[in-house]
């Protein structure tokens, strides 16, 4: 999953993205309204946590920005505003969630990742395929009943590989979805976490690669 965090307080923010990166999402970070749009212009994301009260663009101009677009990012707005009239509103000009300041880090992490479910067809909790066997809420990997101690890109990968369920998955969309803004496109870094993913699984091998196209377990 990619995930814009738009939040003008710059520590809560890097904070907020430190966090999820440890979930083993993609994110990306920006702390004005203009830089959001932008963003997501230009990148596909499942879930746009968005302060309320950013400044340049007003949180809730781009939040019916994002609505208006039919994107279909959804949001989670941040604001301190805790009256019910205020999270009204914010719901009717185009947000799917809300959540108030100060709030406790896990439930932004279950509200995030119960908004990113919705943006794509419903898949189970645990991924299988060829042997392998992939718990996304436990981050746990088996291939045939052997527990396999992954890193986080190297998580990420593979989930993505067993989402396609044999079909293709190009560099180019592993890089998008594992990786953040901040990764140079040109880089090989998705060869070289491959190549670490393969030797961690071990023979015979399972990860196909198609040339000039991307990879897949057939």
């Amino acid at each position: 999953m990619r995930i814009l965090i738009a939040e003008d307080e710059r520590m809560l923010a890097d904070s907020i993205a430190e966090g999820l990166r440890a979930e083993a999402l993609a994110v990306d970070v920006v702390y004005d309204g203009d830089a959001a749009l932008e963003n997501l212009a230009v990148n596909d994301y499942d879930v746009l946590v968005l302060d309320r009260d950013l400044p340049v663009v007003h949180g809730d101009d781009v939040c019916r920005a994002v609505a208006e677009s039919g994107a279909h990012v959804r949001v989670l707005m941040l604001t301190a505003a805790a009256a019910v009239p205020a999270r009204v509103e914010g719901l009717r000009i185009g947000a799917d969630d809300y959540l108030t300041k100060p709030f406790a880090f896990e439930e932004l992490v279950a509200r995030v990742q119960a908004l990113a479910r919705r943006t794509r067809p419903a898949e189970p909790p645990v991924l299988e395929r060829a042997g392998l066997r992939l718990d996304r809420a436990r981050r746990e990997v088996y291939r045939d009943g052997r527990y396999m101690h992954l890193a986080r890109k190297e998580f990420g990968l593979l989930a993505e590989l067993l989402r396609a369920d044999g079909s293709v998955v190009s560099a180019e969309r592993l890089l998008e979805k594992v990786w953040d803004e901040h990764t140079d496109p040109f880089t090989n870094t998705v060869r070289v976490t491959m190549m670490k993913l393969r030797r961690k699984l071990g023979d015979p091998p399972l990860i196909e690669t198609v040339p000039g196209v991307g990879y897949r377990i057939p």
